[in-house]
């Protein structure tokens, strides 16, 4: 006679998982994707639970539970029945964790990734070069590849993004601020 000790379940392996998760949209730029974004950080089982580690791209970030939840549904629709979301603050999320696949999937969308290079990266100096403005970046615009191109807000349609506008097309659009 089968117990349920004798029972042991499959688990889709953590691959698989990954695979799911990367069809999971992010909820403010729904082009690319929670793994794309870099901030799925981590799926293991522990026991019979899913644990999906997530780090936020900023601990203020609005949409956090939108995206806790769009996880869970996203899992649970595949037969996942208990998921753990891990939420994970050090080492703080930054732009260099966005794949090249979702730079190139921002940039179609008509939002300029970050440049690389300007993210929280080690180079101190053009760090603080850049964010007290003794640093002039060169941002394309993603509708016509223009470099002339300029600020007009650093807050942009998120907080994650800046407003700028092409001097040649006349175009406005966000560009993906470095973190």
């Amino acid at each position: 006679m089968m117990t349920a000790r004798n029972l042991s379940i499959e688990h889709p392996s953590t691959q698989q998982v990954w695979t799911w998760l990367a069809d999971v949209p992010d909820p403010e730029i729904p082009v690319i994707s929670l793994v794309d974004l870099g901030i799925i950080r981590d799926v293991a089982w522990e026991d019979e639970a899913l644990v999906v580690t997530v780090t936020p791209t900023y601990s203020g970030c609005p949409a956090t539970t939108v995206i806790n939840i769009d996880i869970e549904r996203a899992l649970n629709e595949r037969g996942i029945g208990k998921v753990k979301l891990k939420r994970q603050l050090s080492p703080a999320w930054t732009t260099d964790w966005i794949s090249q696949e979702g730079r190139e999937k921002l940039m179609a969308y008509g939002i300029a990734p970050p440049i690389d290079g300007t993210a929280a990266d080690g180079v101190l100096m053009k760090r603080i070069d850049r964010l007290s403005g003794r640093s002039n970046l060169s941002i394309a615009c993603p509708r016509c590849g223009s470099a002339n191109t300029e600020k007009i807000s650093q807050f942009g349609s998120t907080p994650c993004k800046a407003s700028y506008r092409c001097t040649d097309c006349l175009e406005p659009f966000d560009y993906f601020k470095c973190i």
